[in-house]
C-alpha cells in the first residue's frame, strides 16, 4: 500500500519515555512542593541575635518558592533531555530485532527465500514473531522448490504424448499405405493417457488450492464403495482385496476422499505380486483422528524408495510394472489430498514385501460438541 510518510515508531516510543519521565517528575516535584509547604509556615517572626523578636515578618514561603522554582525547572529540563536521549537509545534496542524482520521480509519479497533471521537469545514476543517468520520461510520454499519440480515434471511428462502423437503422424504421411485403423487405435491410446494426466494435474491444484467444500465423511464406506469400484480390476491381477473396520468419520470433500481411498487400492491392486496377491483395506478410529490404512503384498522395497514414491511422476522401479500403472500422480494425488485436509500420510515397507500405507485425518466433531 502507498501510506502517507509519519512518525516512526522509534520516535514515538522516545516521546512516550520522555513524557512519561517528564509526568512522573512533575508529580515527584508537587509532591515535595506539597510537602515542603504543609510543614513549612506562611510567614515567621524575624528574631534578633539576643533571641527576641524584632517585630518584622518574614515570608518564608515566597522565599522557598523563589528557591525552589529555578531548581525544579532544572530538575524538569534535565528529565526531559535525559528521557529523549534515554528513550532514543532504548527504543532503538528494543526495535532492533523488528528491524532484522523487516529485512528479511524485503529480502523474501525480491524472491530469495533462503534467508533467514535466526534472532539468537531467550524466547519473548520478538523471537516468537522471528520464529514464526522462518518457519513460513521454511515452508513456503519447499513448496516453491516441490511446485518447480512438479512443473517440470508435468512439461516432460505432457511433452510425451505429444510427442509420441508428433511421430505417429510423421509416419502416417511418409507411408501413405498404413494401415489407418492401426494409427487411430495408437492415437487414442496416447490419447487417452494425455487426458488422464491432465485431468490429474487438475486434480491435484484443486486439492492444493483447498477450494472445496467440506462436510462430515465415513471412511468405511468410501473404502467399501473404492473396493466394490476395483474389484474387477482386482480379479483380473488375481489380488484378494479384504476390508475390515469400524465407522471413521472426518470432515472433508467426498469426492477427494473417495479418490484418495480409490487411488491407494488401485494401487495396491496393480503393485502387487504377479500371482496371487492380497490387499488390506482397514479404518480405524483414535481419540481425535481416524485412519485409513492399505496394505498389500508384492515386492520387497527398500525404505528409501519408500520415501520417495509420493513425488509427482515417481514410480517405484523395482515395483511391478503393468498396463494400469497410471501416469504417476496416484500417490502424490494422495499426499496432496490429505494435506488439504490437515492429516498426515506415512508409508512403510511390509516385512516379507509389499506396502502399508496409512492416512490420518482429523475426527468429525460429535454432534453434542458442534
Amino acid at each position: 500500500m502507498d501510506r502517507q510518510p509519519g512518525l516512526s515508531v522509534r520516535f514515538r516510543l522516545t516521546l512516550s519515555y520522555a513524557g512519561f519521565l517528564m509526568v512522573a517528575g512533575v508529580l515527584l516535584l508537587a509532591a515535595v512542593w506539597a510537602f515542603l509547604l504543609r510543614y513549612v509556615p506562611d510567614r515567621a517572626m524575624l528574631i534578633n541575635p539576643d533571641d527576641r523578636p524584632t517585630g518584622g515578618v518574614f515570608p518564608i514561603r515566597s522565599v522557598l518558592l523563589q528557591v525552589f522554582a529555578p531548581r525544579a525547572a532544572a530538575v524538569l529540563a534535565f528529565l526531559l533531555v535525559f528521557g529523549l536521549v534515554g528513550g532514543w537509545v532504548l527504543a532503538g534496542r528494543m526495535l532492533a530485532p523488528l528491524t532484522r524482520v523487516t529485512d528479511a521480509t524485503r529480502i523474501a519479497a525480491n524472491g530469495s527465500l533462503s534467508h533467514r533471521i535466526r534472532l539468537s537469545g531467550r524466547k519473548d514476543e520478538f523471537r516468537e514473531l522471528a520464529d514464526a517468520f522462518d518457519e513460513m520461510l521454511a515452508r513456503l520454499e519447499a513448496h516453491v522448490d516441490e511446485q518447480r519440480r512438479f512443473a517440470a515434471n508435468a512439461s516432460h511428462e505432457l511433452r510425451t504424448p505429444l510427442a509420441v502423437s508428433k511421430s505417429l503422424l510423421d509416419v502416417a504421411r511418409a507411408d501413405p499405405d498404413h494401415d489407418p485403423r492401426e494409427l487411430v487405435e495408437r492415437l487414442h491410446a496416447v490419447n487417452t493417457r494425455a487426458i488422464d494426466l491432465t485431468e490429474a494435474l487438475l486434480l491435484v491444484s484443486r486439492a492444493d488450492q483447498r477450494s472445496f467444500s467440506r462436510e462430515d465423511v465415513d471412511l468405511s464406506l468410501l473404502a467399501e464403495e473404492a473396493t466394490e469400484t476395483l474389484l474387477p480390476l482386482a480379479e483380473k491381477h488375481g489380488v484378494t482385496i479384504e476390508t475390515r473396520g469400524d465407522i471413521a468419520s472426518t470432515t472433508g470433500s467426498p469426492a477427494l476422499l473417495l479418490q484418495l481411498t480409490m487411488n491407494l487400492v488401485h494401487n495396491a491392486i496393480v503393485h502387487n505380486l504377479p500371482g496371487p496377491g492380497t490387499v488390506w483395506v482397514s479404518t480405524g478410529i483414535r481419540p481425535r483422528t481416524v485412519l485409513l490404512t492399505v496394505e498389500n503384498t508384492g515386492e520387497e522395497l527398500a525404505p528409501q524408495l519408500v520415501a520417495t514414491l509420493t513425488e509427482p511422476f515417481r514410480r517405484g522401479t523395482e515395483r511391478i510394472r503393468t498396463d494400469h500403472a497410471g501416469v504417476g500422480l496416484g500417490l502424490a494425488i494422495v499426499k496432496t489430498i490429505t494435506q488439504a485436509h490437515d492429516g498426515t500420510l506415512a508409508l512403510a515397507p511390509r516385512s516379507g514385501g509389499g506396502l502399508r500405507i496409512t492416512v490420518e485425518l482429523p475426527a468429525a466433531a460429535a454432534p453434542t460438541d458442534r
